[in-house]
This record gives C-alpha cells, structure tokens and sequence, in this order.
C-alpha cells in the first residue's frame, strides 16, 4: 500500500476512535465560559488564518458554543504561550503552535518548550517552498545549486520572521545537501512574509523561501517561479506541478505544523473533550476546504500521538539549530 493510501487509512481510524471512545471520558468536562482561541502572533499571519478558520467552524456547528481569537504577538510565540501558560489545568484556554514551541528554547530564547504544555492536535501541515522572480537568471533548482557550489555568496535567500523556523530549516537542510555551510547563507530575515516577498519581485533578493499559499498565486500570474516544495513527494491540486527536493536529489523534508495545545497540567476530560471536537473538525468538509484553499495538507493526530510527534521533530530540530550554529541554553536577562 503506497503510504500516502496507508496515512489516510491511519487518519480515518484516528478519527473514528475518536468519535466514538473520547465522548464517554469527554462528558466529564465542557467549557462553561468562552474559549480563548491564543495566537502568539499578529493577525493575518498563518497561526491567525488558522484559528479564525476553526473559530468559524466553531461558531457554524456550535462545537464550541463560544470563543474568541486573542491576538499576543511578539519574541516568536513566546509572549502568548507565556500567556497560555498563565491558566494552568484550564481547558478553556488552546494556542496555535508551531515548530518554534521546540525550537526556541533550544537557541535559548525561551525557558519554554513544548514539555511545559499540552499538546492535542496536529490539524495540518504546511510546506516550504523556494521561489524567484519570473526573470531570474536562476531558473532551476539545478541553476540554483551550481551557482552556490561555485560562489555560496553569490545568492542571496529571504525569510520571515526569525531565524530557525521552518523556512530557514529548510534552507539549512537544502544547504547541507549540496555540502555548504548554512551557517555561511548569504540570508536575510524579515519581519513579515509581505517584504520578504516585495524585495524578491523588486530583484533586492535572489530567493524567497516561504509557504506555498504565498507563491502559487505569483506563480500563476507569471510573476515568479517556484523550484521546489520540501514534501516528501508530489503534490497533488494547486502545488501539483511543484518538484519536491527529493525528487531533484536534495534531502531537504520538513514542515511546519498547525495545530493546538493547551496550558500544562490538562486532564484527561480536557484533553478528551479536546480530541473529540478537534476530531470532528478535522474529517468537516468546511475544514478541508478551508486547509486546500490554504494549500495545507490535512493530517489530524489525537493529543498522544502529537506528543510523539514532538518528541521526533526535537531530534530534528537540535540537529539542524545546530548545524546552523544557533542552539544555545536559555538564560534570563
């Protein structure tokens, strides 16, 4: 059975056993104020699209009967996962979360990960993409790696919002595989995914290195060419024509993540009422439409099964922080 057929076959029975198991342990516990849907970011970002999606599933099917988006940006998530870390064993506080809930304490900016949370779902996951302007002189991915190989100063790479997340993994990943140096990139960061992509069209930077839903709409309009997705095989809709970097002979595999947590100190009736709501999200057609016209790829996992999901992309994560000279412990200031 190809794995893609074998992943859906294990999401379907994920789903059920969770329709039908969670209910009796779920009836222990509901929510009786609103939820507080946090977003460790500003609004319009991907986190944000994502919590407004499933607050609006919320609202339409009354799963939750009500709940609120709260915005609390800023030091990459940290500022709102303190602030969900505040309600302790309270259910009725989710944050959005990311591979940063790992990743920030392993370069020492947060004395946080995702140990000191509750972790309950993974509803989708969002791939990278490399991507240039329509005219570049850089027209391939194979134009892109000779290029490097001969001069790795010679091209220049943009991301958004901070070092070490997904897209600058990606780029560390890619990197290694043509045997340069990341920590020697000629890369650039941006505070939002709005300039990256404004100084890529301008000709300001060579490669834009960012989400499938920002470069697939440039792509069909001519203005810029996407050479490769890092999916561990093609895609299919909107991204079907996109090379993986597998494909073109580049171990560069990985995505972000999106999902819900909870504070630390659930108990089993929050997290069960948590599974079964987020389980008949998931397998909702609204959801899935949402998640395509967002170019995610659905794939729901119950709150123990993301926890181990965690517990692999930790040994990911250190090895590639550190490859790009980033980990270090926390220290408080």
């Amino acid at each position: 059975m190809p794995e893609s057929a074998r992943r859906s076959v294990v999401r379907i029975i994920i789903v059920l056993l969770a329709v039908t198991v969670a209910p009796a342990a779920a009836q222990q516990w509901k929510p009786t104020k609103p939820v507080e849907l946090v977003v460790g970011s500003a609004p319009g970002g991907s986190p944000d699209v994502m919590a407004r999606l499933i607050q609006t599933i919320f609202q339409k099917t009354n799963l939750v009967p009500t709940s609120a988006v709260v915005n609390k940006p800023g030091a990459a998530n940290t500022i709102g996962w303190a602030y969900l870390n505040q309600h302790a064993g309270d259910g009725h506080y989710i944050a959005t979360f990311s591979p940063a809930v790992i990743g920030n304490k392993l370069m020492g900016t947060s004395q946080l990960d995702y140990t000191d949370f509750t972790p309950l779902n993974i509803l989708a996951r969002e791939y990278v993409v490399f991507a240039v302007k329509a005219d570049s002189p850089v027209t391939s991915l194979k134009d892109l790696t000779a290029r490097l190989k001969k001069d790795s100063q010679s091209v220049s790479f943009a991301f958004a919002t901070a070092r070490g997340n997904h897209n600058h993994i990606v780029l560390s990943m890619y990197l290694k595989s043509i045997g340069i140096d990341p920590k020697t990139a000629k890369a650039v960061v941006f505070p939002g995914g709005g300039p990256a992509q404004t100084a890529m069209l301008g000709g300001h930077i060579d490669v834009y290195v960012a989400s499938p839903r920002s470069m697939v709409p440039l792509q069909k309009e001519g203005r810029a060419r996407i050479l490769a997705i890092s999916a561990p095989q093609r895609q299919t809709g909107a991204k079907a024509d996109l090379p993986t970097f597998r494909e073109l002979g580049h171990d560069a595999v990985f995505f972000t993540w999106r999902g819900f947590m909870g504070p630390r100190g659930l108990k089993a009736p929050e997290i069960a009422y948590w599974d079964q709501v987020f389980a008949k999200v998931a397998q909702s057609e609204e959801w899935r439409k949402d998640a395509e016209q967002q170019m995610w790829v659905v794939d729901y996992t119950l709150s123990a099964e993301t926890r181990k999901h965690l517990d692999r992309e930790y040994e990911v994560l250190k090895t590639v922080l550190t490859d790009l000279g980033l980990t270090k412990p926390y220290t408080k200031e």
